[in-house]
């Protein structure tokens, strides 16, 4: 539990937590970590002498699979005890701990409330069944706003056991469920948890469970309390973010929640991510694309633009709709930022399909793509959907898409050159200055590398992580920015820098 009485790690068992996958595991692994510490465990994320490795793995493709249980083996040499929590561990249960012998034990989200007695149980030597895997939908009323309350646990929703706050306590003195895990100027914030979407090609939703959103006041405390640790901008992650507040009676809240998150003390960035098209209000646009202190920035969950392979996917859309969500934002807000991700290869998939999708692609002028070739998924519809294209032409398609995404990707870098950019200083290194204007979201989207200006300007050498400077573009690097900051809009309190 994250507070001033928190009680210290004494004894001694040091628990290293690696966490794979997205900017959601992430948010997951530091309530965990939270727990442990509450628990006295000296939580690190580092496996040097550690008695555990407890490893937050993703289960959403197979590449990713792979990755987790690349991680749990390589812990497994350590000699440290090995767990395995999150999405994979979750999705598959049993037959992943009968197929990995090497991990001690394999937990589900069931587990997390008492993360701490199952890692003593595991440090002790005593075994630990893992969970029968049950589709976490059917957990949870069918109506969303009958949802709140239920007895589910919900990773990243945590709340302390013994709450000392109720409803009535300011945001700045409610307890939070959290532990940082690193000290970077940037934190995710989790809207949502699961989702009701029923895409065909995704399974995330049966792991995960249906849609339950956090509300207002719970984010608006971790909010403050990320902003007292040093955060400066804060990435709104979920399943579907748009969906936010449906099942609290209010399907307009997020636009409502934006400018309040951004008037937190502290916080000079607030970023929405993970927003569905078919979701995406007039309302929300604006609110994302003039609210002050927002990145005019939409991450737009497109999938594809040929009409029949998104009917297939069970999904809505068109070019035509889709270049019309683009517009309306870049109305709003010209230099706007646009990523969106595609799948290449879905069955039934044509030539004709493929062409349409390059036409979306070179109209839709995106600042960021991520392709990505098809595979079947255990438990989707899509698996068992007729109409398969072969793997080879699945391999010439992407192939063909990529290298386009990445010119186009480049050409949309370009259009930046001479303008002025907002850049949120990430890192330095040596001299070199690393940054993300608004429309680079953390990991995903591109960096700014920010360069000593000919005369006047910002002084380089005095920038720190935090810092939030207007900067002139000078150059590109593919998606990458060069820029030469020009005054400082906002300096990292002094206690972060």
């Amino acid at each position: 539990m994250v507070s001033a009485t928190s009680p210290s790690a004494a004894d001694g068992r040091r628990v290293a937590l690696l966490t794979l996958g997205c900017a959601r595991n992430e948010v997951d692994s530091e309530e965990l970590a939270a727990r442990l510490h509450a628990d006295g465990w000296q939580v690190t994320t580092d496996g040097e002498g550690a008695d555990v490795v407890l490893v937050n793995t993703c289960g959403f493709v197979e590449k990713a699979k792979q990755d987790s249980i690349q991680t749990l083996l390589a812990a497994a040499d350590t000699g440290a005890k090995v767990v395995a929590a999150g999405c994979m561990a979750e999705r598959y249960g049993r037959e992943l701990a009968d197929s990995l012998p090497e991990a001690q034990a394999v937990l589900g989200f069931d587990d997390y409330p008492q993360i701490g007695a199952r890692l003593d149980a595991v440090l002790a030597g005593e075994r630990i069944d893992a969970h029968t895997p049950r589709d976490r939908r059917e957990l949870l009323p069918l109506t969303p706003v009958s949802r709140r309350g239920s007895a589910v646990s919900l990773p990243g929703h945590g709340t302390p056991e013994q709450p000392t706050t109720d409803e009535h306590t300011p945001a700045h003195l409610r307890q939070v469920l959290r532990r940082r895990l690193d000290s970077g100027p940037v934190a995710s914030l989790k809207l949502a948890s699961g989702c009701d979407r029923r895409c065909a090609f995704c399974a995330i939703p049966a792991f995960r469970g249906a849609f339950v959103s956090r509300t207002p006041d719970e984010l608006l405390a971790e909010a403050e309390w990320l902003a007292r640790s040093g955060v400066r901008e804060l990435v709104l992650v979920s399943e579907n973010s748009t969906s936010y507040g449906k099942d609290l009676g209010d399907p307009r809240l997020l636009e409502k929640l934006l400018p309040q998150l951004a008037a937190v003390d502290g916080i000079v960035r607030v970023r929405a991510s993970y927003l569905q098209p078919a979701e995406t209000r007039p309302g929300l646009i604006e609110a994302i694309a003039t609210t002050p202190g927002v990145a005019p920035y939409f991450d737009l969950s497109f999938q594809h633009s040929s009409e029949p392979v998104l009917r297939r996917m069970r999904r809505f859309g068109s070019t035509a709709r889709f270049l019309e969500l683009l517009a309306a934002a870049r109305e709003l807000a010209p230099g706007a930022g646009a990523r969106s991700n595609f799948i290449v290869g879905f069955p039934g998939e044509t030539r004709a399909d493929v062409d349409e999708l390059v036409r979306f692609l070179t109209a839709a002028r995106l600042d960021a793509i991520g392709m990505f070739d098809y595979s079947d998924e255990d438990g989707t519809e899509a698996a068992d959907l007729p109409g398969k294209v072969s793997a080879a032409t699945i391999k010439r398609r992407y192939d063909r898409l990529s290298a386009l995404a990445d010119e186009l990707c480049s050409q949309r870098a370009e259009e930046r050159l001479g303008t002025t950019v907002e850049v949120l200083v990430d890192s330095v290194d040596g001299g070199t200055v690393e940054g993300r204007a608004a429309h680079q979201a953390p990991e995903v989207d591109g960096s700014t590398t920010l360069v000593a200006p000919p005369t006047g300007g910002v002084d380089l050498a005095a920038l720190r992580p935090g810092d939030l400077v207007r900067a002139t573009v000078t150059g590109t690097e593919g998606v990458d920015l060069i820029a030469v900051p020009d005054e400082m809009i906002s300096a990292a309190p002094s206690g972060t820098r």
